[in-house]
């Protein structure tokens, strides 16, 4: 299976409106691998892997968020790591 790893960064109304822990329940609906925290700079960074189709689907995802947010802008870079979960971690 094509795995891949990515790592986004996500701009916009964001935080303090639900989206890492809707992005938690939409990774593991995915089956996606990997974690989502809120930084500093008022953006949602996320670290996500899993099957190509799958990872796909959680970029398409981000761009729009839960209904609450206002994403204005989603960065997609090369990632890595080896995740057994997805998980919300805290705030950096």
């Amino acid at each position: 299976m094509d795995e891949i790893v990515l790592r986004l960064e996500i701009r916009g109304s964001v935080q303090g409106v639900g989206y890492r822990w809707s992005m938690v329940e939409e990774a593991r609906r995915l089956g996606i691998h990997g974690w989502v925290r809120n930084r500093r700079d008022g953006t949602v960074e996320a670290m996500v892997s899993g099957p190509r189709e799958a990872v796909d689907r959680i970029v398409a995802w981000s761009r729009r968020g839960p209904r609450s947010a206002a994403v204005d802008a989603v960065d997609v870079f090369a990632g890595e790591g080896d995740f057994d979960s997805f998980d919300a971690r805290p705030t950096e």
